[in-house]
C-alpha cells in the first residue's frame, strides 16, 4: 500500500537563537505515531517502519532531533540533553496540531521517549521502546563514545575526514542501511563533539523512579548480545513500566534486515493504543 510521504520543518528557541528541526510525515489522520533516532543516525533509519506503521492508517512522523540528520546542528553542548529532546518533541506535536502520540524510537530515541513521558504525560498515548540505555549500558556506553568525543574535540580532522570521503557517495546506490551507515558518517566534529558531551554529562533517562510513574501502555523491544544496549535494561524497564509488553528479539539485525514479526507486533501496539487508552501488562516472544 502507497502512503503520502511529506517533509516540513519548524522552529525551536533557545537562549542562543532558533533552530531549525525537518521532519517526514507519513500518511495522514488523527492516530499520531512519532518515531525517534539513535544518537548520531538519521531520521531516514525509521523509513521503513514508518511506511508500515502508515500502511495501516497511523499518521507517522520520524524527527531529526537536534544536532542530527537535516536539522540544524549548532556547537554548543549546553543546547543537548534529554530534556531538550524531549521538549522538542512536545513542540513537534504542538506545531503538527497533536493533541496526543504514540512516542517510540531506537537507544537515543527510546530514552528521549521516556522523557517526553515524563515531562508531558497527557501527550502520550503509548511508548514503543527499542534498546533503551538505562543502567546496565553505563560502562559500554562510556567505551563506546568516550573515544568518540576525543577524537571529535581533540583531533577534527578525523571526523571532518570521514565526512569528505564519504559525502560524496550517492546514497541512491547502495542498498539501504549502507545509506544509513553513510549519514550517520556526516557529522562535523564540532557539533558532534557537543552532542557527545551534552548527552555524555547530563542525564542519560528518566530515574526508575520517574519510570515507575509512567502510566501509557508501553512496547519495550531488547536485544540480546548487545552490550551497549543490554537486553537487562529493557527487561528492567519492562518490569518498571506498569502497562509494558516486553517482545525479545531476536538478535539487534532482526528490526533491520527481518523486520516482518517485529513490524507486526509495532502495527499491533499502535493501533491498540489509538482504540483503548490502557493495555494490561503481557510478555510475548
Amino acid at each position: 500500500m502507497l502512503v503520502s510521504e511529506r517533509i516540513g520543518q519548524f522552529f525551536v528557541e533557545s537562549e542562543s537563537g532558533r533552530d531549525r528541526l525537518e521532519y517526514t510525515e507519513y500518511g495522514a489522520g488523527d492516530a499520531w505515531v512519532v518515531l525517534l533516532h539513535g544518537q548520531l543516525m538519521p531520521r531516514r533509519m525509521h523509513q521503513p517502519l514508518a511506511r508500515a506503521l502508515a500502511a495501516e492508517g497511523l499518521h507517522v512522523v520520524t524527527l531529526d532531533l537536534l544536532g542530527h540528520g537535516r536539522s540544524d546542528r549548532p556547537a554548543d553542548p549546553l543546547l543537548y540533553s534529554m530534556t531538550a529532546f524531549g521538549e522538542q518533541v512536545v513542540a513537534l506535536l504542538d506545531h503538527l496540531g497533536a493533541p496526543q502520540a504514540v512516542v517510540g524510537g531506537t537507544s537515543l530515541g527510546a530514552n528521549v521517549s521516556l522523557e517526553v513521558a515524563v515531562i508531558a504525560p497527557e501527550r502520550v498515548r503509548g511508548l514503543l521502546i527499542e534498546m533503551p540505555v538505562l543502567d546496565n549500558a553505563l560502562e559500554a556506553g562510556i567505551l563506546a563514545f568516550a573515544p568518540i568525543l576525543f577524537s571529535a574535540r581533540f583531533l577534527p580532522f578525523t571526523i571532518n575526514g570521514v565526512r569528505r570521503l564519504t559525502r560524496p557517495i550517492p546514497r541512491g546506490i547502495v542498498p539501504f542501511w549502507a545509506g544509513i551507515a553513510l549519514d550517520t558518517l556526516d557529522q562535523r566534529a564540532d557539533s558532534m563533539a557537543a552532542v557527545v558531551h551534552g548527552l555524555f554529562f547530563g542525564r542519560i533517562a528518566p530515574s526508575s523512579k520517574q519510570r515507575r510513574a509512567i502510566r501509557a501502555p508501553a512496547l519495550v523491544v531488547g536485544h540480546p548480545s548487545d552490550p551497549i544496549h543490554p537486553a537487562a535494561d529493557a527487561e528492567m524497564l519492562a518490569d518498571e513500566l506498569p502497562n509494558a509488553t516486553f517482545v525479545n528479539a531476536r538478535s539487534i539485525l532482526e528490526w533491520r534486515l527481518w523486520p516482518d514479526r517485529l513490524n507486526r507486533a509495532a502495527v499491533g501496539f499502535a493501533l491498540g493504543c489509538w482504540k483503548t487508552p490502557r493495555r494490561s501488562r503481557r510478555t510475548a516472544n
